[in-house]
């Protein structure tokens, strides 16, 4: 089964993690903090079969412009994008501040998904889609699909899955290589496994045994355990969400944004 990793981008109350919700049934807001305050602070992560035979790992990442350097980290390493844009409020600031980031990591694949549209009448709506298609003019999105979407009510979301499933089909798969590599977003200790560390592999494999080291402190150590969709796995290749535990880490020498191979 081909493995495409999408990541989510968008200025905050956009609908991004309900988006995510209304097709996988995955909450990805699962701090306390988060649901209380109603806003995404850390990157979430969910999955999904689509028709095509494609395995979506998806990595859901936070708006809010206090939180930019979160969503750096989840964006690194994904093969496409769902720019989520409020049919309400149009592109605001951190959704340009999100295509740029997108840019400078270099992805080329992705749609615009345009949400909250129970919220606007037919009218408004396609001024909003004028807006969108000049924002979009000149990027890697200016001739992609623009989904209008409710998730509120539901409207949209097949029209959404099937988009989502042309556009993996169109996105290449990663090209073998022997060098395994994969850009840190979470680092966490959990009772009975120690150190645990996730992350996008974006090339070469890893098992369990490898001795790895981190980049750039050049820490080494051995993975005693790999997950990946929630399922413990003795190896996993790239374009997967995988987390792994170690053999004797401490949490405090590895950080977001370092590098493991």
């Amino acid at each position: 089964m081909k493995q495409i990793i999408l990541g989510t981008a968008g200025h905050i109350d956009h609908g991004k993690t309900s988006l995510i919700k209304a097709v996988t049934g995955t909450n990805t807001d699962r701090l306390k903090e988060e649901q209380a305050r109603g806003i995404t602070i850390e990157l979430g992560f969910a999955s999904m079969d689509l028709p095509g035979g494609w395995h979506l790992g998806i990595v859901d990442v936070p708006g809010h412009e206090k939180f930019v350097k979160n969503m750096v980290a989840g964006a690194t390493g994904i093969d496409m994008v769902a720019m989520v844009i409020a049919a309400d409020e149009g592109v605001m600031p951190q959704t340009r501040e999100h295509m740029e980031i997108c840019t400078l990591l270099g992805i080329q694949h992705g749609l615009i998904a345009l949400t909250k549209t129970d919220l606007v009448d037919e009218e408004w709506m396609e001024l909003v889609i004028e807006d969108i298609r000049d924002f979009s003019r000149g990027t890697f999105l200016e001739d992609c699909s623009i989904i209008p979407v409710s998730s509120a009510t539901g409207e949209g979301m097949p029209a959404f899955i099937e988009a989502l499933d042309e556009l993996s089909g169109a996105v290449p798969e990663r090209p073998v290589t022997n060098l395994f590599r994969l850009p840190v977003d979470r680092v966490f200790t959990m009772k009975g496994f120690g150190t645990v560390i996730t992350g996008s592999l974006v090339s070469g494999k890893v098992k369990v045994g490898d001795t790895i080291a981190i980049y750039p402190s050049l820490i080494t150590s051995t993975v005693r355990g790999i997950q990946v969709q929630n399922e413990s796995v003795d190896a996993a290749g790239p374009a997967l969400r995988t987390a792994m535990n170690f053999e004797v880490l401490e949490k405090a020498s590895v950080t977001r944004g370092e590098v493991l191979s």
